[in-house]
C-alpha cells in the first residue's frame, strides 16, 4: 500500500447519519466521498488520513484500509496475514493491539483470527502485543472477506480536547455538529441552545463559524505509526484556517452547574469571545437582537416510566416561548419521543429517521423559519 499512495480510507459515523457525514466529507475538498453503511468512504494517502482525523467534524474514527483478501479457514488468515507489509506501516518499537469481528463467514471466531493477525505482525515486524497499545488493528471478516485497517485516530474524534466538564448523557460533539448541518447550518447565522448542558451545540456552532479545525488540540494514533512525517503534519496543522465570526452563539439553562460548565468548555476551545451563556428557564428566554437564526437543543427525554409525562410542561413551555418570541427562527429538536415533540406545537417538518444515541434511539425534529 506504500506504493500505492492511493488507498480506502473510512470515516465512521453513526448509522443513519452517513449522507450527512458524504455532505461534509465533500464540502471540505475530499475526492468522490461515497456513504456507506456506517459511515463514508474516500480514497487517497497518508495526507488525506491526517487531514480527515484534523478537518472533519462529523466521524468519530478514520480507518485507513491496508489490506482485503478472501479467506475460508484460519490457516488462510495466517498465511495472508504474514503478507501484509506491516513493517512499511507499523514501526517495531510501538506495541499494537488487533481486534476482530466475524460475520456470515467460514472464520467465525473472532478471537482465534485476533490471534492469528496478531502473531503475524510479532513474527514479521517484531512488534510487541499489549492491552494498553497505541495503535489498533482492525480485523473485519465478513463473507469469507477480510479487510484489515488500522485506526488512524485512537480516542474516537468527539473527544475535541477541550471539554472536561460534562453533565449527565452529553451528546457527542460529533453528532453534534451532523445535527447542526442537517438544520442547514454553515456558520453564517447566531445558533441558540436553549438548554445547553456543557454547551456543545453553541460551541461547536461557534467553531464552525471560526473554522477552527476540531482536531486541533488533541493527538492521533496515526503519530505513532511508521507512514507518519512529523514535519509535514506540522506544516499542515500550522495553516491557519480561523477568522473572526459574524455572529454571536447563546447557551442558557435553569441550572447554574451547566453554565460554569459550558463557559469554562469554551474557554479550553478558545471560542469564549464568541459565546454567552446565561441562567434562564425556557419561558424566560428571548431572541438575542440582530438577525434570527437557529435555535437548537437536546431537552431531557425521560428515559424512566413516568418521566415522560413529566416533562410535557418544559416541551410546552419550549415551543409556547419559541412561537411566542422567536419569529423567523428555525428550531432543531432532538429527542426519543414523537410525543414530546409535538407537544411543543412547533410545526415540524417530517422528521429524519431515528439514530442511536447513548443507547437510546433519537430523531431530529426541524421546523422552518417561524411565522
Amino acid at each position: 500500500m506504500t506504493k500505492d499512495k492511493d488507498f480506502e480510507i473510512f470515516l465512521a459515523t453513526v448509522p443513519g447519519l452517513e449522507s450527512v457525514l458524504c455532505a461534509e466529507v465533500r464540502l471540505k475538498g475530499f475526492r468522490q466521498p461515497v456513504a456507506v453503511p456506517g459511515g463514508v468512504v474516500i480514497r487517497g494517502g497518508w495526507p488525506e488520513v491526517w487531514r480527515a482525523n484534523l478537518w472533519v467534524r462529523g466521524t468519530s474514527r478514520v480507518l485507513a484500509r491496508i489490506a482485503s483478501f478472501a479467506v475460508v479457514h484460519l490457516s488462510q488468515l495466517d498465511k495472508r496475514a504474514h503478507k501484509v507489509p506491516w513493517q512499511a506501516i507499523l514501526r517495531p518499537d510501538v506495541a499494537f493491539r488487533v481486534e476482530a469481528s466475524c460475520a456470515a463467514s467460514r472464520v467465525y471466531h473472532a478471537g482465534a483470527a485476533a490471534e492469528r493477525v496478531s502473531k503475524a505482525i510479532t513474527q514479521t515486524l517484531g512488534a510487541t502485543p499489549a492491552d494498553d497499545a497505541p495503535v489498533v488493528i482492525k480485523v473485519r471478516i465478513e463473507q469469507n472477506i477480510c479487510t484489515i485497517s488500522v485506526d488512524t485516530s485512537g480516542d474516537l474524534l468527539h473527544r475535541r480536547g477541550y471539554k472536561q466538564a460534562i453533565n449527565r448523557a452529553p451528546l457527542r460533539e460529533t453528532m453534534a455538529a451532523l445535527f447542526l448541518r442537517q438544520c442547514g447550518y454553515n456558520g453564517q447565522e447566531p445558533v441558540l441552545d436553549p438548554m445547553c448542558g456543557s454547551g456543545t451545540f453553541v460551541i461547536e456552532a461557534a467553531e464552525i463559524a471560526a473554522r477552527l479545525n476540531p482536531g486541533r488540540a488533541r493527538h492521533f494514533a496515526f503519530e505513532h505509526l511508521a507512514t507518519f512525517d512529523a514535519q509535514a503534519w506540522q506544516a499542515m496543522r500550522a495553516v491557519k484556517s480561523q477568522r473572526t465570526p459574524d455572529f454571536h452563539f447563546y447557551g442558557s439553562d435553569r441550572d447554574a452547574g451547566a453554565i460554569i460548565m459550558s463557559t469554562a468548555n469554551a474557554e479550553r476551545a478558545g471560542v469564549q469571545d464568541y459565546v454567552s451563556f446565561q441562567q434562564a428557564t425556557v419561558s424566560a428566554l428571548r431572541p438575542p437582537a440582530g438577525p434570527a437564526g437557529l435555535v437548537i437543543a437536546n431537552p431531557p427525554y425521560g428515559t424512566r416510566i413516568g418521566d415522560k409525562e413529566s416533562l410535557i410542561p418544559l416541551y410546552r413551555a419550549l415551543g409556547q416561548t419559541l412561537l411566542t418570541h422567536f419569529s423567523g427562527w428555525r428550531v432543531g429538536i432532538v429527542t426519543t419521543e414523537a410525543k414530546l415533540a409535538h407537544v411543543t406545537g412547533l410545526p415540524f417538518l417530517p422528521p429524519e429517521a431515528p439514530v442511536p444515541h447513548g443507547g437510546l434511539r433519537v430523531s431530529l425534529y426541524q421546523t422552518a423559519p417561524l411565522p
